[in-house]
Order: structure tokens, then C-alpha cells, then sequence
């Protein structure tokens, strides 16, 4: 059965969130949003292409760092509201130029930082 992007829930905006995971350490790397385009651009590229809420345009990863994602496999959860990307990372994924943007620690009441930048 071929895949529709139509299928998916996507919120008020036209949006869904996608979360990128690493293929090689299953490291939650980052969330960003996509839309039904971004989502039919990332699956006929195997380039991760998301929908920049502030720019209000497509957003290939990497293409302007050269710190690029690309698709390994597109997951769907069961509620057909959030996506899972996993992918291959080329250098770091945040633009803080770490590894993952979850890289910030709440425990006991504070900030604790995990990594430092690459």
C-alpha cells in the first residue's frame, strides 16, 4: 500500500513534528517541524528537508553547514501524529555544533550540561 503524506495529523499550522534519531547510536538528535511537502521532498531525496517556522520556508539539513541528514528510514507513531527520522549524521546536528540538541539536563531542580560543542 503506497504511503500517502495526506494520512498524516498535522497540527493548526499544516505541521507534524519529526524527530531526528542517529542509525548508528539511536541518539535522539534533534525535533523539527515538516509538512505534507517536506515530508514528499524527504522521501523522494533521502535528504532530511523540514518547514523553518521563522523563515517560513524549506529547510534541507545541512545545507548551508554541510552538517547533513540523510534518510535511512521514515517511521510514522500510532497516532499518526509525530514522526520518527532516522538518519545518517554527518557532524553535529545543533547548531550550538553538538552532537544532539538534547544536550541539557534538568536534575535536582538544575541546568546540567552533558556536552560541550564539537
Amino acid at each position: 500500500m503506497a504511503f500517502d503524506p495526506a494520512s498524516l495529523k498535522y497540527n493548526d499550522q499544516g505541521l507534524i513534528p519529526a524527530i531526528a534519531q542517529d542509525e548508528e547510536t539511536g541518539m535522539v538528535l534533534m525535533m523539527a517541524w515538516m509538512n505534507a511537502q517536506s515530508v514528499m521532498r524527504t522521501l523522494a531525496t533521502k535528504r532530511v528537508t523540514y518547514w523553518s517556522r521563522s523563515r517560513q520556508a524549506f529547510w534541507i539539513k545541512g545545507e548551508t553547514s554541510g552538517h547533513t541528514q540523510t534518510l535511512v528510514d521514515f517511521r510514522v507513531d500510532c497516532d499518526q501524529d509525530c514522526l520518527l527520522l532516522v538518519v545518517r549524521q554527518e557532524g553535529p546536528a545543533c547548531h550550538t555544533d553538538r552532537k544532539t540538541c538534547f544536550y541539557t539536563a534538568v536534575r535536582q531542580g538544575q541546568d546540567v550540561e552533558l556536552m560541550t560543542p564539537m
